[in-house]
């Protein structure tokens, strides 16, 4: 059976119970991507940051911009659920964003910097979460009620699965 290049590490499982082990982890996961993250495209060139990792999917260059795109709204998101009782939050189109020119062409330097401060800041809130904050929820108009220890576990996954992508494609063309 071929790998399946969309879900390298498998789709996310959605936990039933979060722990305050499972959700130390997360936060540790959350805490590295950046350097994961720079580690996987280190000493890429042009045509191989412009490669897509898999057919019709990203190019590397596009999924680098994509991670600080999804980390950042969720980032407010977390934000926002610590400060307002369970706000509806605004989705936006991945796809679209990725298509934008500085998604298409933007040096990943400048996404790369920009998980690297986004993390410190984020992974402090996290740090600082009591178990009551832990439960709290933002509403996604497709998704439903999202609690934000899930959702800790959501974005740990989503950065190793990026990661993978890259290191994956690496690996298959011999970079």
């Amino acid at each position: 059976m071929a790998p399946d290049l969309r879900y390298p590490i498998g789709q996310f499982q959605w936990p039933e119970n979060v722990t305050q082990h499972q959700r130390t982890l997360w936060i540790s996961e959350i805490e590295k991507l950046p350097e994961e993250l720079q580690s996987a495209v280190a000493a890429l060139q042009a045509a191989q940051l412009n490669t897509r990792y898999r057919p019709d999917g990203w190019t590397v260059r596009q999924v680098v911009h994509h991670v600080a795109d999804s980390h950042l709204n969720c980032y407010q998101r977390y934000r926002l659920a610590l400060t307002e009782e369970a706000p509806v939050i605004k989705p936006y189109d991945e796809r679209a964003w990725a298509e934008l020119a500085d998604a298409k062409n933007a040096p990943v330097d400048v996404s790369l910097l920009l998980l690297r401060t986004l993390h410190v800041r984020w992974t402090a809130l996290l740090h600082g979460l009591t178990e009551d904050q832990w439960t709290r929820t933002f509403v996604h108009p497709e998704n439903g009620s999202m609690r934000l220890d899930s959702t800790a576990g959501l974005y740990a996954w989503h950065g190793r699965h990026h990661v993978a992508h890259i290191l994956k494609l690496r690996e298959r063309a011999g970079w």
